[in-house]
């Protein structure tokens, strides 16, 4: 199994407990796909995963169909992602995905965070060169299934690395590919958890545990921000 197996191995151990937070990150995300692609699910790729990214995290069936709702007003406010990176403590390269209304808040506060917790806010492009951009998807596995040959099937579609999970497939695949594994996937009949994006390093850097302690003052920092939605690092 390659990095991405291991990469989900560590940061599936570190996710949000706040609840309001992650409904939150998924009302910002369902707004935006109802934005660009209306909000049928049925005519909404990006939506009909949303919704099901929605269902994995227990988000109400209310809460999800207010946010299509609210997003469907002309009046609701535009989201926009923009990703800002920089250097935690000890020379840990951050990646920061945000989804804002107001640029200018989120990129003050980011800078802030970087420089009150002792690092470095950088240009774009000046750590994620250290990681590639991979979707996930995560699916209901099927009785008899052979992950080796649903992996060979799926490599022209974008599909790097396939791994079983519990009672579930995980599958990892370039970032443009995400369209096409979607696809595959529902014509196949595969019952989807859920699908993100990660930005996965391409190495990661140990540091004793007091290091490690005050690099993560700068992520926790960052992670309670509500124009965050994740936070990506090459801490080992």
């Amino acid at each position: 199994m390659g990095r991405a197996f291991e990469f989900r191995k560590a940061r599936k151990l570190k996710r949000w407990g706040n609840m309001a937070k992650v409904f939150t990150r998924l009302g910002k995300e369902i707004a935006m796909a109802v934005k660009s692609g209306g909000p049928e699910p049925a005519n909404n790729p990006r939506l009909r995963v949303l919704i099901q990214n929605a269902k994995a995290a227990n988000m109400p069936k209310d809460n999800v169909e207010r946010a299509i709702k609210k997003a469907s007003n002309k009046d609701q406010a535009d989201y926009k992602e923009v990703i800002y990176e920089g250097y935690a403590p000890h020379g840990i390269a951050v990646l920061v995905e945000t989804a804002t209304d107001n640029t200018t808040r989120t990129v003050a506060n980011i800078r802030m965070y970087f420089s009150k917790y002792s690092g470095s806010f950088g240009n774009s492009g000046s750590v994620a060169f250290m990681f590639e951009h991979k979707c996930h998807f995560k699916v209901k596995s099927k009785e008899g299934i052979d992950l080796e040959e649903l992996e060979l099937e799926m490599i022209d579609y974008g599909v790097q690395e396939i791994f079983a999970e519990e009672d579930a497939i995980i599958i990892y695949g370039e970032f443009e590919s995400f369209g096409p594994i979607q696809k595959y996937l529902e014509e196949h009949s595969f019952e989807l958890i859920s699908a993100e994006f990660e930005w996965i390093p391409n190495d990661t850097k140990e540091l004793n545990p007091e290091q490690v302690a005050e690099v993560e003052k700068l992520l926790e920092k960052m992670e309670e921000d509500e124009d965050v939605n994740n936070v990506f690092h090459n801490m080992k």
